[in-house]
């Protein structure tokens, strides 16, 4: 449930309510994420809307990731990502979970999640940032991230305990607030804030490099950042700027996978300039680009032809991908797998902001987000 952070667990055969769990008592928190069913067990990370408070009001919030008895809805465990601010401001605020999905590894009985953004952090932690901010050249990029912090991370928890079994730290100190978009604003914390959030949870495959199967979990971060880690330690294995980041992405919401390649949104959503793989086009559009999954290599990339922002997650399915355009016309387009050709597009009508299902020989789209859109369409075969 959006908010306040409550699951709500219903019989499937006839929608009879049967148990509620609150995941937080902090008034902003949310849920925005889909959990993940299995074994019994429901998985699922909190969110909050507190980053758009007043500033003097800022911060206390902590993300967490749970696992609730589906039957009962009792909370097995709960696992915070950052250390106990006991309810007082100026401490560790943020990194919520709030994008896609987490994934299961059955055979590693581990989870794989990702996170956001700080809201807030420990005075000592601003003063080494702004320390950093004024040396010529930094002696080390990460000096301010403490052990404990685990914001803009790929983490893998044990599944019985939620234990954290390893953790990743990508793209270092960010401590983003909304009202100090406005650089007049007091009291902001110093930079750099670039909202850099995993906006969905780490895919997970494997691939073959030289003669060996390596075992990879897959992210794409709103900086526009892709991250290829090993599922055993979390070590980096490769990373690859697959387009632009920007406040509401670079990727965002969800990246998919046919095992051979990796493909992802790119949302431009700062228009910034965002040069094509090939043509060296440059386009101020959205557009998706596909990973080789070995090296991180950028194997394509198409522009939207819509010109439009490219917000909604990628399907794949039969060697076609599948994405909606948030534009007016509501564009969703049929791109070729192996080489980022558009195979077929149409327009529903409305902005496209969501995600594209496929069942069956069918392919379902809705449209319409804070805009005039109400239609679902299936396409099928």
């Amino acid at each position: 449930m959006y908010g306040p952070a409550v699951v709500l667990g219903f019989r499937r055969e006839s929608g009879k309510f049967v148990w509620m769990t609150r995941l937080e008592v902090h008034p902003d928190s949310v849920i925005t994420m889909s959990g993940t069913y299995y074994n019994g067990a429901y998985y699922v990370g909190t969110s909050s809307l507190e980053e758009l408070a007043s500033i003097d009001k800022c911060c206390t919030f902590r993300g967490s990731f749970a696992k609730l008895d589906a039957k009962t809805g009792k909370i097995l465990w709960q696992t915070y990502m950052l250390p106990d601010n006991q309810g007082k401001q100026g401490e560790y605020s943020g990194a919520a979970i709030w994008g896609s999905s987490p994934s299961i590894d059955v055979s590693r009985n581990l989870v794989y999640i990702a996170t956001g953004n700080l809201y807030s952090a420990p005075e000592r932690v601003e003063a080494c940032q702004e320390r950093e901010n004024n040396q010529t050249i930094p002696t080390h990029p990460e000096e301010c991230i403490e052990p404990e912090n685990h914001e803009n991370s790929i983490l893998a928890l044990e599944l019985e305990t939620g234990n954290i079994k390893w953790y990743q730290q990508l793209g270092g100190y960010d401590v983003w607030f909304a009202k100090c978009m406005n650089l007049s604003t007091p009291n902001c914390p110093p930079g750099p804030n670039p909202d850099a959030d995993f906006g969905e949870a780490p895919m997970l495959l494997s691939v073959v490099v030289k003669g060996c199967r390596r075992d990879v979990a897959v992210a794409v971060q709103k900086s526009g950042i892709a991250w290829g880690l090993d599922r055993d330690t979390g070590d980096v294995l490769w990373s690859t700027e697959a387009g632009p980041g920007g406040m509401k992405g670079g990727g965002i919401w969800g990246a998919a996978t046919d095992g051979k390649r990796v493909y992802t949104n790119i949302a431009n959503s700062d228009a910034k300039n965002f040069t094509l793989k090939s043509s060296n086009i440059t386009t101020k559009a959205g557009g998706w680009v596909a990973i080789d999954p070995r090296s991180g290599e950028i194997l394509w990339t198409t522009t939207n032809p819509s010109n439009g922002v490219s917000f909604g997650p990628v399907t794949i399915a039969n060697g076609v991908v599948f994405a909606g355009s948030y534009d007016k016309q509501g564009n969703i387009y049929a791109i070729d797998a192996e080489n980022g050709a558009v195979l077929w597009s149409y327009e529903t009508g409305s902005e496209v902001y969501g995600g594209v299902s496929v069942g069956d020989g069918c392919v379902y789209v809705a449209n319409g987000y804070w805009t005039a859109g109400k239609s679902l369409f299936a396409f099928c075969v």
